[in-house]
């Protein structure tokens, strides 16, 4: 099992100093002006990158509102061209900032700068990870958090396929009349420098990658719902606020199994053959709730309290919860999912 860490502000703290009245009044006055733009880094979402030439003046910031309904997921999807909500609190006049992309792998967006016009920010054509950057004169600032994940759309698997990468087909393909919304708008296209991407406080791109015969296949593609995410960093939170020592602070998980491609759920033993995985929606997870070094039971029964806890205060969010804990299961784990309808089983 491997921890995961949270992620902690760093909030750096200056002492007084001492000194006559003259120059209290002016660092004073440079205080208030100080407090009107700084903001704690870790809290809005935003990290500089030095080297690729970003101000040290504040442009802007990814608002609250843009990291969901936990405030943890840092990642904003969106198909191709596809306007997406990207809420920000800009410094200044916001009439003149522009904005761009910058591409996590380093390669040309094709993407204009535009203008800053509410909201509503278009995204880039060609599928991939990018951060919003925001441009006024010479001045430029990346925002780190959220990054953007354009899509490979669905209808570009021809198949089984989808660029190389095998995926399978889903049930609604096999039917007739299936719907669309009985498989994924799009896939997110990972490469091996995405694989540690924060994606939300606790999680990563590698949780959700199929654990398959295709090590070698690159990029690979995952189907990812973002309100899966804001439903594991609720039930996470709410796990830590069960915590009653302050000897462990820290939640010990790991993502058991959460993509899985068609192709691949059909070879995993007692696997629903409609799986909630197939769709992005779902995760088995494994937590050292008590922090004791061991999996167990108890841990299951915190789990269980806080998914119930977290469906009554977001019923948008409910799904299902299933406690896997036979010896059939070297590990026991809860798979937890927000297909919008309950269900509760054992395995």
């Amino acid at each position: 099992m491997t921890p995961k860490r949270r992620f902690k502000p760093v909030i750096r703290r200056h002492p007084l100093l001492r000194a006559d009245v003259a120059t209290a009044l002016v660092a004073l006055c440079a205080a208030v002006g100080v407090v009107q733009f700084y903001r704690p880094e870790a809290a809005l979402g935003r990290t500089p990158f030095a080297h690729l030439g970003v101000t040290t003046m504040s442009l802007g910031n990814a608002s609250g509102n843009a990291f969901g309904k936990s405030g943890e997921v840092k990642l904003l999807f969106a198909l191709p061209g596809q306007k997406v909500q990207f809420p920000l609190a800009v410094g200044g006049d916001p009439t003149a900032l522009t904005y761009e992309w910058t591409s996590l792998r380093g390669i040309e967006t094709g993407f204009s700068s535009q203008p800053i016009d509410g909201a509503d920010i278009a995204t880039p054509t060609t599928p991939g990870f990018y951060y919003l950057t925001l441009v006024n004169g010479k001045d430029r600032q990346i925002v780190r958090e959220p990054a953007l994940a354009v899509m490979r759309p669905f209808h570009e698997k021809l198949g089984a396929m989808l660029n190389g990468y095998r995926i399978g087909t889903y049930l609604a393909e096999k039917l007739r009349g299936g719907s669309d919304k009985e498989h994924p708008d799009g896939f997110l296209e990972i490469y091996p420098q995405h694989l540690d991407l924060p994606i939300s406080k606790h999680l990563k791109v590698r949780d959700f990658v199929t654990h398959d015969d295709q090590n070698d296949v690159w990029p690979k593609y995952i189907a990812l719902q973002p309100r899966l995410l804001d439903k594991l960093e609720l039930v996470f939170a709410e796990l830590e606020r069960m915590r009653t020592s302050n000897e462990y602070r820290e939640l010990e998980l790991d993502v058991h199994s959460g993509f899985r491609t068609p192709s691949h759920n059909k070879v995993v033993r007692r696997a629903a053959r409609d799986s909630r995985h197939q769709y992005g929606d779902a995760a088995d997870v494994v937590v050292d709730v008590n922090g004791d070094g061991r999996i167990d039971s108890g841990d299951q029964r915190l789990i269980v309290a806080a998914v119930e806890a977290v469906e009554r205060a977001h019923p948008d969010l409910i799904g299902g919860l299933g406690i896997y804990n036979s010896r059939r299961y070297a590990t026991p784990y809860v798979h937890i999912d927000a297909r919008g309808t309950r269900s509760r089983w054992r395995g």
